[in-house]
């Protein structure tokens, strides 16, 4: 097991004196103790291989924009979530099913990587692999004998779920937690809660270097 780094993120700036857990007492046991399970000691990795813990990570890293401690540790979610057969419940008919599409398709990357660099995914700099993954995510047909967008899903679906279902995540994008039992009223663009906080530069891209839309 490993000890999480839960010091505040670099993108919790855009919420100055926000911070998700200050709010767990206005949630009822069950949904505290569920919250309070992801901010604990990680599991120990049950379904990947070294190497592809390895080639998950950086992916994910970049996926997600991660580049500074403290990170969502989304490897070990979706790890969890593999060795437990948390699957969605349904996959593309095109593709095996996921625990095989995820590792085929990391040793795939890896293979890219080795052919184009000659070293692995998670060994190459960052825009060496955002450019690998440029050329993936902008490939119309077939990735080594997979449907790219179908691969693309895959890699998202998962990542978006682990990253957003942890408070780090909740802490960048103001998100007070679960609404039960407490709730929310004002419903609507710019209706805030009395306990929630405004963007502090809300006409800023979060992700330096990349256009809006």
């Amino acid at each position: 097991m490993t000890a999480l780094n839960l010091e505040p993120r670099h993108g919790g700036g855009r919420y100055p004196g926000f911070d998700t857990l200050a709010f767990r007492d206005h949630w009822d046991d069950a949904t505290r103790a569920t919250v309070d399970s992801r901010l604990g000691m990680l599991p120990d990795f049950r379904f990947f291989t070294l190497e592809e813990q390895a080639a998950a990570t950086a992916l994910f890293d970049q996926l997600l924009y991660q580049r500074d401690e403290p990170k969502v540790p989304v490897t070990n979610m979706v790890d969890a979530r593999l060795a437990e057969l948390q699957t969605d419940g349904w996959h593309y008919d095109d593709m095996a099913g996921d625990a095989e599409a995820w590792r085929s398709t990391l040793a795939a990357l890896d293979e890219d990587a080795s052919a184009a660099h000659g070293s692995p995914f998670c060994e190459l700099e960052w825009d060496d692999q955002t450019a690998l993954l440029a050329g993936i995510h902008n490939t119309d047909g077939d990735w080594h004998g997979f449907p790219a967008a179908r691969v693309w899903s895959l890699w998202t679906r998962y990542a978006c779920t682990a990253f957003y279902s942890h408070p780090l995540a909740w802490n960048e994008i103001g998100f007070a937690g679960p609404a039960y039992p407490r709730g929310y009223k004002n419903i609507g663009v710019d209706r805030l809660e009395p306990f929630e906080v405004p963007d502090a530069r809300p006409s800023e891209n979060p992700i330096p270097g990349k256009r809006d839309g």
